[in-house]
């Protein structure tokens, strides 16, 4: 897609637009280009490397996909590289932004990330005095950005686990929602891998004395680090919960096995009488006692169904049955 926007500002307001060819610093002050590209080709980034003098390896950086998010210094340069997630059913898919900062430009970059930062650019076009600030309160909303669009993935995947949950206090937990269930714990394991690095970028922001960022700028990073620490925590209670519910609907399976187990016990206690009973006379020996008795067989039938109905109310009170 290439150039997405690319402006120059003075004083906090908007200027004209900078065409990618002719792109430089602006020499005069207060004034500072902010360019935004999504899915650049090699040659739109070898324009920028030479109007701006960018650092080859920071460029580098830009155009890898995999890169693990950092914050690194180019003599006067700062370059910052983000993850950016977005979550699809139960898969988190992750794209890339990386900022240039120097005293009087800013150059985003994005890589698989279809968060578009249009709707950014107006927000802080729309506050004068804070964009007045310069570059490094550009970097900062773009950092949080990135940042805020974390938690709509984690709130999703909550959900997905609150659901099931609900499923398993109802019914069985079947062997696919099991499988989805350690499929989701593997989206925020991976999560959390993200995230370890993004904690020590916005760490470094906020406590290391860094080109272009000043001083009074650190109250906005340090929100950028809270934001990327509350959601660390809520990764860390949602894998909690998610193990919660398996071993939870495992100690429901286990209950459910027992009392069967005990119905069907008790069945068979009872069904043993009748079966012992019969057993005994169904041997067909000539000399057994009790076999010319008048009313033999109505006692013994009435035995067994006494027998069998103190057994099923002992089992009752039991609750076996």
């Amino acid at each position: 897609m290439g150039v997405v926007a690319s402006y120059r500002y003075k004083d906090g307001v908007r200027q004209e637009a900078v065409d990618l060819a002719d792109a430089r610093p602006p020499g005069e002050e207060g004034a500072f280009v902010w360019i935004g590209l999504h899915e650049p080709t090699a040659e739109e980034m070898a324009l920028i490397q030479r109007g701006f003098g960018l650092h080859p390896l920071a460029v580098e950086d830009a155009m890898n996909r995999h890169q693990i998010p950092k914050v690194e210094v180019f003599g006067a340069e700062l370059f910052v590289s983000l993850k950016s997630a977005q979550i699809s059913g139960d898969k988190i898919s992750y794209g890339q932004t990386s900022i240039f900062v120097g005293r009087n430009h800013v150059i985003s970059v994005r890589l698989g990330s279809t968060r578009a930062h249009t709707e950014l650019r107006a927000q802080i076009e729309a506050s004068p005095l804070l964009l007045r600030q310069g570059p490094d309160y550009v970097l900062h909303a773009i950092l949080d950005f990135v940042v805020d669009g974390y938690q709509p993935v984690v709130q999703q995947i909550e959900d997905n686990v609150l659901d099931m949950e609900k499923h398993m206090l109802a019914s069985f937990l079947e062997r696919e929602q099991i499988r989805r269930l350690f499929r989701l714990r593997r989206q925020v394991i991976l999560f959390q891998r993200i995230l370890a690095p993004t904690t020590d970028v916005t760490g470094k922001l906020l406590h290391l004395e860094l080109p272009c960022l000043d001083p009074e700028a650190k109250p906005f990073f340090r929100d950028v680090f809270d934001h990327v620490n509350r959601v660390n925590n809520m990764l860390t209670g949602l894998r909690e919960v998610i193990m919660s519910v398996f071993e939870a609907s495992n100690l429901l399976e286990q209950q459910r096995q027992g009392t069967i187990t005990r119905q069907l016990a008790a069945w068979a206690a009872i069904l043993a009488v009748p079966t012992a009973i019969a057993g005994i006379y169904g041997m067909n020996f000539e000399n057994m006692p009790e076999l010319q008795t008048r009313y033999g067989y109505f006692v013994v039938l009435g035995a067994i169904a006494g027998l069998c109905a103190l057994l099923y109310w002992r089992f009752r009170r039991a609750k076996w049955l």
